[in-house]
């Protein structure tokens, strides 16, 4: 059966969001079949690691703690945008050596950072386990403490989780 439809939960999940966003019929149905195949076996070729979660509840505590996160920032970028349009805040980049190499702990931690505003990843490099991130209210005194805040709040429950 895994030769025909390698993964199967990424597969039926990419049918169900083809049929969500395109209706619910027979011809969207068999695309959508299409879709899911296709996506499983390019799922295949990126060759993705098997993931074992250590602590569970870690998950649930990086769930919520990146949740508050989003709010926030969220809040913070709203407000900047809507009172202090003409002010310019200083925006800058900064380098973070990460301790984490596990590719799925790797993207999680990309998407982290890229759903909150105000940050973005830039690049990883692996050779050196470091992160490049772009920060929009940004500092020179404050860059140890986005290192210590990346690092403390989201780095160290991703090491609890994937390794």
């Amino acid at each position: 059966m895994t030769r025909i439809i390698p993964y199967p939960l990424l597969t039926l999940s990419l049918l169900l969001m083809w049929m969500i966003l395109n209706g619910f019929t027979l011809g969207q149905g068999v695309i959508g079949i299409v879709v899911g195949i296709a996506g499983g076996f390019l799922m295949r070729l990126l060759k993705p690691q098997k993931v074992h979660i250590h602590h569970w509840s870690s998950v649930i505590k990086l769930f919520f703690r990146v949740t508050l996160d989003i709010v926030k920032s969220n809040y913070d970028v709203a407000l900047y945008v809507l009172f202090n349009g003409t002010k310019r805040k200083k925006s800058g980049f900064i380098t973070v050596p990460l301790a984490l190499k596990n590719r799925t702990g790797l993207a999680v931690l990309s998407c982290i950072m890229t759903a909150t505003p105000g940050t973005a990843w830039i690049a990883y490099h692996s050779k050196e386990s470091s992160l490049l991130v772009h920060i929009l209210d940004f500092d020179m005194d404050d860059e140890n403490y986005w290192r210590d805040f990346i690092k403390n709040r989201y780095e160290s429950l991703l090491l609890e989780i994937f390794q």
